[in-house]
């Protein structure tokens, strides 16, 4: 694994990279670059501080680093949102005391919790954690995905789905974007808490196990995914295109839940109709993912 400064190192090069002199308008004069995107001393430059002290933000010093300075960085390195908190948290983990390695207790969903999702029985809904574990379901939503909850045994962490299990890449048709997005969630969360032992044995495994996670991680992306579109192919009803919510359960810290919805009137809308009467047709069964956090 790489350490904090490496990591402070690789996301500062990759994002001044990405902008070329034109885009941040920079006069270029003649000669050959020898690099891609932007010099240091253009960062430097657009930043408003001298090339000597960007140098040392960039070989991982962000230690004393003022707000003004960060946020002049963000406008030179045109950072969204998402970009901004992890360069944020990156510079916070400098300043602050360094927190060893902790186990943090797993998320849960409370009773209540279980009901109210439950009750959302016409929408497909999963309680995750930030770790990927389902730790609860409705029915459909164990139906929506039906490898990540096995009969009979633990929900799949969906992280290791994704990566780890070949049936992910039949189920998802556009699997490199949904692992790629999975894969810059994880970098804000680690940005946000780099002492999450859990979070961390988890990337460990990943980048051990996983080329395309190893190098995706490499890439240092980070956005957040709250919401938007996927396309599935389901094994009962087929092809659908998703729109997805995730909602944040202000009782269950460390917990989202992910809801599932259909355009009106489209063949998905069709295919999800056909997934509830399939899913009702289904005997009940005590799921090992109601209400309960899931085993690593």
């Amino acid at each position: 694994m790489a350490t904090y400064r490496e990591d402070v190192q690789q996301f500062l090069t990759a994002l001044r990279a990405r902008i070329t002199p034109e885009k941040a308008g920079l006069t270029v004069f003649g000669g050959e670059r020898r690099v891609p995107g932007l010099r240091r001393e253009e960062v430097a430059q657009l930043a408003g501080v001298s090339t000597a002290y960007y140098t040392r933000m960039e070989r991982g010093d962000l230690s004393g680093v003022s707000e003004s300075v960060l946020h002049a960085l963000v406008r030179a390195l045109d950072l969204n949102e998402a970009e901004t908190a992890h360069l944020l948290d990156l510079a916070r983990a400098a300043t602050g005391p360094r927190r060893a390695p902790r186990t943090k207790p797993e998320p849960r969903v409370s009773p209540r919790v279980a009901q109210l999702i439950d009750t959302m029985g016409d929408v497909p809904v999963i309680a995750m954690t930030r770790l990927g574990d389902p730790v609860g379901s409705n029915a459909l939503g164990r139906a929506l995905f039906p490898d990540l909850f096995p009969a009979g045994k633990a929900p799949l962490n969906s992280a290791r789905y994704l990566f780890l299990d070949e049936r992910s890449k039949a189920f998802y048709p556009d699997w490199e974007t949904s692992a790629r997005e999975a894969v810059s969630a994880m970098r804000l969360f680690a940005g946000h808490d780099p002492g999450d032992r859990a979070l961390m044995a988890l990337v460990g495994e990943l980048a051990t196990r996983s080329t395309e996670f190893r190098t995706w991680w490499g890439g240092h992306t980070v956005r957040t995914h709250t919401s938007g579109t996927k396309k599935i192919h389901h094994p009962v009803v087929g092809e659908m295109a998703l729109m997805f919510e995730t909602l944040i359960v202000a009782s269950a810290p460390g917990v989202t839940l992910a809801s599932y919805l259909t355009e009106p009137a489209t063949a998905s809308a069709d295919a999800m109709n056909l997934l509830r009467i399939w899913t009702a047709d289904q005997a009940p069964s005590d799921h090992p993912a109601h209400a309960r956090p899931a085993p690593h």
